[in-house]
């Protein structure tokens, strides 16, 4: 497929409406927004010019065509690098659950089909659900149906789902869970196909994976 990026936002709350409006202003609708804090030590919180606020973390689905000119706008209309006003960055994405999903969370943006994109040498893939609240069991036990371990859940809140029900045939409630799982990438395919026919459909699971370039924790996975 086209190059596409997982886009991670993290900012104050306050200024949270001004980076989802530029990004909307760019065809990107957030998919995800949930909340954080910061964890720097004082020192390093007077030299970036910090405060220990809370912050806010969005997440969308951006292509290679977009990203230029966002990052462009970033830095010019949100002045993201002086210090304080947030960061952004994007991981590569290795591949999307369906056509559908795919066309849903990149409808405004210019794609050209592609065969998927892969990075050589990687053996984890870390595979992200996006769900309708209280359905990760269901998502987890078609997951692990197809040889996945554990996953952890993070609670949010999606933005940007107006034609959720036009692509994805089902309304998509705003309360969300993120689902990760870290799986082997011989066996990512059949873990995403699992949870996109097993899964309870009312879930309206959005199923994509990032690639892992490296690991630690994941010995006994290796040894099996």
């Amino acid at each position: 497929m086209n190059t596409l990026y997982w886009l991670v936002t993290i900012t104050d709350r306050p200024t949270t409406d001004a980076f989802l409006k530029l990004y909307k202003s760019f065809g990107v609708d957030v998919s995800l927004r949930t909340v954080g804090a910061g964890t720097a030590v004082q020192e390093t919180l007077s030299t970036l010019g910090l405060e220990k606020t809370e912050k806010a973390v969005l997440f969308a689905i951006i292509t290679a065509d977009s990203w230029p000119r966002i990052q462009k706008a970033l830095r010019r209309q949100m002045r993201i690098d002086v210090p304080g006003t947030g960061i952004a960055f994007i991981v590569p994405v290795s591949s999307i659950g369906g056509k559908r999903a795919l066309l849903f969370l990149t409808e405004h943006q210019t794609l050209e089909l592609k065969e998927e994109s892969t990075l050589k040498d990687t053996r984890y893939d870390l595979l992200l659900v996006i769900a309708n609240q209280g359905y990760t069991g269901s998502i987890m036990d078609a997951a692990r149906a197809a040889g996945a371990g554990g996953g952890t859940v993070i609670h949010a809140k999606g933005t940007g789902m107006e034609g959720a029900a036009r692509f994805m045939g089902i309304d998509l409630v705003n309360e969300k869970e993120l689902v990760l799982i870290v799986s082997r990438t011989s066996e990512k395919n059949a873990i995403m196909k699992a949870i996109m026919d097993n899964a309870d459909k009312k879930a309206g699971s959005i199923v994509f994976s990032l690639p892992v370039t490296d690991t630690a924790g994941l010995r006994l996975l290796d040894e099996e």
